[in-house]
């Protein structure tokens, strides 16, 4: 079944969980749309795990069209969410607006998202408004590591737990049709769950929320610069693909691969009109 914002508002109010990965390619886009996946998102996070920035500071609007553009090809049913770059739309209500419709007219994308609270509102609405799905994204936000001193749990305090939450009711005010909690305590993260009407997808939120998101290359131990917490490792695929690297490597400098059955014959009366 194609997803869309509807079927998102729909498993809230069933109760069931919806699924996410960030996806940047084709090929693996595929790979999770046949497994059943959700949604997929194009996260800013390809500056790390595709590109090798330190953050996602350095990802531009062409960096994000490109990959988009690929994943959505390969995602027919799933629901592909692009994340918005940095300064893509804290710059004016008028740049976020041209921009989300950039990732959706030539990104292909099925939604946007930014992250931020109340100082975001008016970005939010003002993409709605112009049809346009927006998903936000409130707790650790990546884009702004450096005013949060790093990659940090964030609402730990009660001051801080109550501005998320404000925050939260905003993002929903502002027609954000669901929102992502990354690194915000679990017991907060389903408080703020049961207090909007819109889905939310955790990351090192707990499972409180109403679905969850993880790095797909986090999940199946191919990123091994840093290792969130929050990760759980569904698979080695990064082992297996370094020892599928090693044995090809072995099979070419000895001569056993390329083997018969992986060459074209040719006739040897051909080859002898050659000499």
């Amino acid at each position: 079944m194609k997803q869309t914002v509807v079927t998102f508002q729909e498993a809230k109010q069933k109760q069931e969980k919806i699924t996410m990965l960030t996806a940047y390619d084709y090929s693996t886009a595929r790979l999770m749309e046949e497994a059943g996946i959700h949604s997929l998102l194009v996260g800013d996070s390809l500056g790390m795990v595709m590109l090798g920035y330190e953050d996602t500071l350095s990802v531009t609007m062409e960096d994000m069209l490109h990959h988009c553009k690929a994943v959505a090809r390969g995602a027919k049913e799933a629901l592909v969410v692009c994340d918005m770059p940095f300064l893509s739309y804290q710059t004016s209500v008028y740049d976020a607006v041209v921009n989300a419709g950039r990732l959706v007219k030539e990104g292909h994308a099925g939604a946007v998202k930014l992250e931020g609270g109340q100082e975001v509102c008016p970005q939010i609405k003002a993409i709605v408004q112009a049809s346009i799905p927006v998903m936000g994204h409130l707790g650790l936000t990546p884009q702004s590591v450096h005013a949060l001193g790093g990659f940090k749990v964030q609402g730990k305090t009660e001051e801080a737990a109550k501005k998320l939450l404000e925050d939260a009711k905003c993002v929903e005010e502002a027609g954000a049709f669901a929102m992502v909690l990354e690194c915000v305590p679990a017991k907060l993260a389903e408080l703020v769950s049961k207090s909007i009407s819109i889905p939310t997808i955790g990351i090192g939120a707990g499972n409180g929320c109403d679905g969850q998101v993880l790095v797909y290359q986090d999940m199946l131990g191919m990123y091994r610069d840093f290792v969130p917490k929050f990760v759980k490792k569904f698979g080695n695929v990064g082992d297996e693909m370094k020892a599928a690297f090693h044995e090809y490597i072995a099979q070419v400098q000895s001569g056993q691969f390329p083997a018969p059955e992986h060459t074209f014959a040719i006739g040897d009366d051909v080859l002898k009109k050659l000499y």
